[in-house]
């Protein structure tokens, strides 16, 4: 299953996609308790096959719809730094021993097609294309074994960051939150059509150039061990976000370095997910 959140008549819908890639307005079908995906995924198993089954019936498709940002009020949105092998050499660091977590905030959120703001107060703003967890279901301390029973689905990301920033401060929060620095899409895809996250090729072009080219298989720590990791000390819930670290190919790791400039075209890939590409103002 593929939700998303569109515009329509001028309002925020959830909707589902069907077998052929068209766009079902959920609340169209009766599901009118639900204002967005961030609601529908706390609801439950029940929800999720009612939105499902909303597919594959004769309701109206929408025509060209605009997609919008599929998560807006995520309460965590974690991030795990250096879990490319690749990504941390090139940087100049060691694998490490254990995930490195860091933190973005919701300001930072934007949708397919959104426009990436560049500060005024950074030079050296880079590109991190990411696979994307969405928390489905509320747990704490769960094991690795069980930890993909927890998720609702995924979603490709773009971690934009300030290098400038990042390297000035010691720590990366001011350099991974700025508004805007957190591109999210197209949509979420169900976590049965992608039965195993280890498997993905992921990529990002700039202008049309191939930067990142890889495969979540090379994760230092994959997607169960991460769930499972941040459980033991924070309760996860539904809705929550994980981005699970950007393979090699960043600007901060090319010689000559290459940062973002306005009027650039960013574009992230994630097999059996989509395509999510924003242009930089």
């Amino acid at each position: 299953m593929k939700l998303a959140m569109v515009r329509v008549d001028g309002s925020a819908r959830p909707a589902v996609m069907d077998s052929d890639g068209a766009l079902v307005d959920l609340k169209a079908c009766g599901m009118v308790h639900w204002e967005n995906l961030d609601e529908l995924i706390a609801a439950g198993e029940d929800v999720w096959r009612e939105a499902a089954d909303a597919a594959a019936r004769d309701y109206p498709r929408l025509s060209d719809p605009e997609l919008l940002v599929p998560l807006s009020s995520p309460q965590k949105i974690m991030c795990i730094g250096r879990n490319y092998a690749d990504h941390a050499r090139e940087l100049g660091h060691d694998l490490p021993e254990h995930p490195v977590l860091f933190a973005k905030y919701a300001n930072a959120l934007a949708g397919p097609g959104d426009e990436i703001v560049l500060p005024g107060v950074s030079r050296e703003i880079d590109y991190e294309a990411e696979l994307a967890v969405v928390i489905g279901k509320r747990c704490k301390a769960v094991d690795r074994d069980a930890a993909l029973d927890c998720v609702f689905g995924y979603t490709c990301a773009n971690d934009i960051t300030m290098r400038d920033a990042q390297k000035a401060d010691g720590q990366w929060t001011r350099a991974k939150s700025p508004d805007t620095f957190c591109p999210l899409g197209p949509w979420l895809v169900s976590a049965d059509e992608i039965p195993d996250p280890q498997a993905l090729a992921i990529a990002l072009e700039l202008n049309g150039e191939v930067m990142q080219d890889s495969s979540t298989a090379e994760m230092v720590f994959g997607v169960a061990e991460l769930v499972s990791y941040l459980s033991q000390t924070m309760t996860l819930l539904p809705g929550d976000l994980l981005l699970t670290g950007t393979p090699p190919g960043v600007g901060a790791g090319r010689d000559p370095q290459v940062f973002l400039d306005s009027g650039d075209k960013l574009k992230v890939k994630v097999e059996r997910i989509g395509e999510l590409e924003n242009r930089v103002r």
